[in-house]
């Protein structure tokens, strides 16, 4: 019953003031990594939610450098743990779309790449700011008693990089586990051109 009522508690903390975070969509979206990456720590919960809020203009820089940068990734790139698309954060305004769909000949590179970038102009101003969302994503999971290697050690550092609105990496556990190789796409711009090709 306390529990129940600290869960409420959190849902009307959270939609004060005109704030838009659905806590039980946030939760599943924790729930939802956990079970499919069990070696997530709260550095990879981050880079979820930080990918869906601001999308992929963070790491564009031009096309030319990430038209290199795919190509490289692509012909380094070993096997990968990651299906050929998933959603980012808890509303699914993103989508990771796995290099492996370009490997297994799905999809072009250059389909892929010109679909990231125009990714990273259709991103729309989010209603509620980053660090406001991290603050929601770590009471919700210390509400409902999440465990997370590294918790501890990692929450101050991701409030500082919240702070200044930083992306982070995969962690070392993330990566050694499931050696992602992704690019992210508006899901708008995923379903009409992408998703038919990857079912």
């Amino acid at each position: 019953m306390r529990k129940l009522l600290l869960v409420l508690a959190l849902v009307c903390s959270f939609s004060l003031f005109g704030q838009s975070i659905d806590t039980l969509a946030v939760r599943s979206a924790i729930e939802r990594q956990l079970a499919s990456y069990p070696e997530s720590t709260l550095q990879d919960i981050y880079k979820s939610f930080y990918q869906e809020h601001f999308g992929p203009g963070h790491i564009i820089s031009d096309t030319a450098s990430a038209r290199r940068y795919l190509m490289r990734e692509l012909s380094e790139m070993g096997k990968t743990q990651s299906p050929y698309f998933e959603p980012t954060g808890s509303q699914g305004d993103y989508i990771r779309v796995c290099l492996s769909a370009i490997a297994d000949s799905l999809i072009t590179a250059e389909q892929l790449l010109d679909a990231f970038v125009r990714s990273a102009n259709s991103r729309q101003e989010p209603t509620v700011s980053w660090m406001e969302k991290w603050e929601a994503i770590v009471s919700i999971i210390q509400a409902n008693k999440i465990e997370l290697e590294g918790f501890e050690t990692d929450l101050p550092l991701l409030t500082e990089a919240a702070r200044n609105s930083q992306a982070v990496h995969h962690s070392r556990l993330y990566n050694e586990a499931y050696h992602p190789h992704y690019r992210i796409v508006e899901r708008g711009i995923f379903e009409r051109e992408l998703r038919q090709a990857l079912k």
